[in-house]
């Protein structure tokens, strides 16, 4: 058979020369299915010719993003929600018909969330083309892009009740209607099992229904009471049936299949009963066929229930968010719902006041609680141009704001984005499930015939024997259990890291992190506060402290390393003033080139000064080597050809850095730090933590050479890291992890954020990953021994050696039960605690 190969233009963001073109060609050269790339420096381009079978645009891009740069392809993702799903080979089959179609590059269906996720190619497909194939596949897709999603509602435009709202409102119906279901069913089921089944246990029964005297009477008593429980529960037939008439049968199908062949058999029997056949009085199944949609139904309600309580963790963020703000207009203070707050108002927040959008302070000052937010407990202090979170709690001090984010640009609006694209999205361990619960519902449907004609044929039982058989396999068997092992622990995994303040992007990156065997920091920002000051002045030749320390501040003041804005804040406080200078050069790795006064001005590392023939031996080099040893930063500062003096900036470790190296060290992890500051600082530091390795003096680009290093050396490698310098690193790591208060490049590449900027989280993001993909393997087992179990003992095999043979009815409540047992089982993950917080 022909390969068919699709091209695909890729837009490139990052390049700066032609080894850039040819770091990204062989990267994405290496994937399976590449049959030819070709990167264009020039235009930016980069074309792939590529197998669809063996790769998709998503991998092509994730290849280019490790590899340090941006791949931007015409390929959209489109996010719908889907009605009408009863279990995992529902989501199969709606995966199967949308994967088929021309352009269309992924598509993920989540059951636990009713969500499906499509990347397709908008030249190729439409968004009307994928909801008309969901329909003729027997569900229904609603555009839920189109609309208001739960972050856009939150700040809804509309006068009406928020999307958000609608869709808990929705849920809590679904529930309620499932309620109402089982019990109008128990209403009926009970009298029903009572005189099905009562005289058996000795129960007496009234002579008009006592089957020995009143045969016709004691059928037609169950057939009225079994007609109710079969409307009640006609949307089980209704979309089983439907599902097995299209061929892609599910859950329902195998439901209706078996109670319907039960129903069926018992209304030919009250038949024979009433033509004389009394025989047929004590082999009538109603009772069997009612238990059996009432116990399911009872299981879909557990279902439900648990399904809400495993996005507690969205509803109490959807819940942060205030309803209304004040705000200063033609200098009067007004209140206005918090939808039609605009960029650049002033808004005023007194104590006690949940803050309504982001912003930056402009008057006055506070302490503020982000702990809704960042999970840190502490309030924070705020003060004049200090930026603010939308959904965190003023306390004790009132201050004017100007707003910067509104809508689904706030923080709040963008965590829970992040939290529900995680939620919607599968690991890697769930293939297995997904490959078995394509082609469940078939299987054990040909098991069931099968079963049932083996015991006809070959084990000389009555046919009313084969069919209990038949009718007992089809209802046991549980695709449930398999469509929700995996989504919902990621649910309740992804939502408790959300509580904690580590954002989980994906299912992946929930399932990779439990693997890392090493961590690379990044010191300043990550280590360290990020926020250093000037500890040391030394001049030399006959320059003053005053002098080496304005030339300095002259040459940072457009520069925005911390480690020049350090020497600036401390030149702007001592009320030195600084002039304009000419000519600013930022030299990578190095350090700084202006001109002041028609003379140049350097400053930085000792490969600057080299690199401009200035000596940096005798004084200089063992005042800078001194300072070094001391864990604070020398900087050389040379003015028209001489070495004037050096400047030290020092700073301060974290105080959690420490405890959670340890704590990674407990875990078998191995610790590395990789720095673009000088040996003898970056050794400092690194003792005082406990690093493992330590690399210093590095270019942005070794930051991405020493992942590499690390994972030819075997490990699995997470990147801790809050710069612009970071982020080729951390899409290189196998696990990326940013800090919160970094850059949003950083951010962006980044697979998990710690929005406490606090290192105890990478260890917590650790322990939540293993405890969650330890929760999916247990959930995972126990579907697939509901089954494996199950479905033996339902076909009779216990009966061959003298035991017991399953009741229908014990069938039907096994297959409730296994679904439930899962979702409580992931429920149990709302216990994770931290180790730096657990008792």
């Amino acid at each position: 058979m022909e390969v068919k190969f699709l091209k695909e233009v890729f837009n490139i963001e990052g390049m700066s020369c032609a080894s850039c073109a040819q770091t990204i060609e062989k990267a994405v050269a290496k994937l399976e299915g590449i049959e030819n790339v070709n990167v264009n420096l020039a235009t930016e381009k980069m074309t792939v010719e590529y197998n669809p079978e063996k790769t998709n645009i998503l991998e092509i891009e994730s290849e280019v993003d490790k590899a340090g740069y941006k791949a931007i392809s015409k390929i959209k993702t489109h996010t719908f929600d889907i009605d009408g799903m009863s279990c995992a080979s529902c989501a199969q089959t709606i995966e199967k018909a949308v994967g088929k179609i021309e352009g269309v590059s992924d598509v993920n269906v989540n059951l636990a969330t009713e969500k499906m996720q499509v990347s397709y190619n908008p030249y190729q497909t439409s968004i009307s083309n994928i909801i008309q194939t969901v329909k003729n596949s027997g569900y229904d897709a609603i555009d839920a892009d189109a609309r208001d999603s739960n972050i856009d509602s939150i700040y809804s435009q509309e006068k009406t009740k928020p999307e958000a709202e609608n869709k808990i409102d929705k849920k809590q119906a679904h529930i309620d209607d499932m309620w109402h279901r089982f019990i109008w069913s128990a209403i009926f089921t009970v009298p029903l099992l009572y005189i099905s089944m009562g005289h058996m246990i000795g129960l007496p029964l009234p002579k008009f229904l006592d089957p020995m005297m009143n045969p016709i009477n004691f059928a037609l008593a169950q057939l009225i009471l079994t007609i109710p429980v079969l409307i009640i529960g006609r949307s089980f037939f209704k979309v089983g049936f439907k599902s097995l008439f299209r061929g892609h049968p599910n859950m329902d199908s195998l439901v209706s299949l078996g109670t319907s062949a039960a129903f069926l058999y018992s209304l030919y029997g009250t038949f024979e009963v009433i033509k004389g056949n009394h025989e047929f009085t004590m082999n009538l199944y109603y009772e069997s066929a009612a238990v059996i949609l009432t116990l399911i139904t009872l299981g879909k309600y557990f279902e439900a229930v648990s399904k809400g309580k495993t996005s507690d963790a969205i509803k109490k963020l959807m819940g942060l968010a205030p309803k209304t703000a004040k705000i200063v207009k033609n200098g009067q203070e007004i209140e206005i719902p918090i939808e039609q707050v605009q960029v650049g108002d002033i808004i005023i927040v007194r104590p006690g006041e949940k803050i309504p959008v982001d912003g930056q302070i402009i008057s006055g000052q506070s302490y503020v609680d982000e702990s809704m937010i960042t999970g840190e407990s502490i309030p924070v202090e705020k003060k004049l141009n200090d930026n603010v979170i939308g959904a965190s709690i003023n306390k004790n001090g009132s201050f004017q704001f100007k707003a910067t984010k509104i809508g689904k640009d706030t923080t709040l609006a963008q965590i829970i984005k992040l939290v529900e694209d995680a939620q919607g999205s599968k690991a890697p361990i769930a293939r297995l499930a997904d490959k078995v619960s394509a082609v469940f519902v078939p299987i054990v449907i040909v098991l069931a015939i099968i079963s049932g004609l083996a015991w006809y044929f070959l084990g000389h039982e009555s046919w009313i024997f084969a069919l209990t058989i038949t009718i007992s396999v089809l209802v046991i068997a549980c695709p449930c259990a398999l469509g929700l092992a995996t989504p919902t622990a990621i649910m309740v995994g992804t939502g408790k890291g959300a509580e904690n303040g580590v954002i989980i992007k994906s299912g992946n990156a929930l399932e990779k992190t439990q693997k890392v065997t090493a961590i690379i920091f990044d010191k300043t920002g990550t280590i360290t506060e990020g926020k250093p000051k000037v500890t040391d002045i030394i001049p030399l030749s006959d320059y003053s402290n005053s002098e080496v320390l304005r030339l300095a501040a002259l040459a940072e003041k457009n520069s925005e390393h911390p480690l020049g804005q350090a020497i600036v804040e401390e030149a702007t406080g001592q009320n030195i003033n600084l002039n304009e200078v000419e000519n600013f050069e930022s030299i990578t790795g190095q350090g700084l080139k202006v001109t002041v006064d028609g003379n140049v001005l350097l400053i930085g590392n000792k490969k600057l000064m080299e690199s401009n023939n200035i000596n940096v031996s005798g004084q200089s080099e063992s005042v800078s080597s001194e300072l070094a040893n001391q864990a604070k930063t020398p900087m050389f500062v040379a003015y028209d050809g001489i070495m004037i003096g050096v400047v030290a900036v020092a700073d301060a470790i974290k105080e959690s850095s420490k405890n959670a190296i340890k704590q990674l060290h407990e875990m078998g992890i191995y610790v590395a730090m990789v720095t673009g500051d000088n040996e003898k600082t970056a050794v400092s530091i690194a003792n005082q933590v406990g690093i493992d390795r330590v690399v210093s003096d590095v270019m942005p680009e070794d930051k991405v050479a020493e992942v590499k290093k690390l994972q030819f050396e075997g490990y699995t490698v997470g990147m801790v890291g809050d710069g612009i310098n970071d982020a080729p690193a951390l899409a290189q790591a196998d696990i990326g992890m940013a800090i919160g208060a970094g850059t949003d490049i950083a951010i962006e590449s980044a697979d998990i954020i710690l929005m406490k900027s606090d290192l105890m989280d990478v260890p917590t993001a650790i322990e939540l990953s293993k405890a969650t993909i330890k929760n999916i393997k247990e959930n995972l087992f126990w579907a697939f021994a509901y089954n494996i179990l199950g479905i033996p003992v339902a076909m009779g095999v216990l009966h061959i050696f003298g035991g017991p043979l399953l009741n229908p009815m014990i069938a039907g409540a096994a297959m409730s039960f296994s679904s439930v047992s899962v979702l409580l089982n992931a429920l149990r993950l709302k216990r994770f605690k931290p180790s730096s917080v657990k008792d």
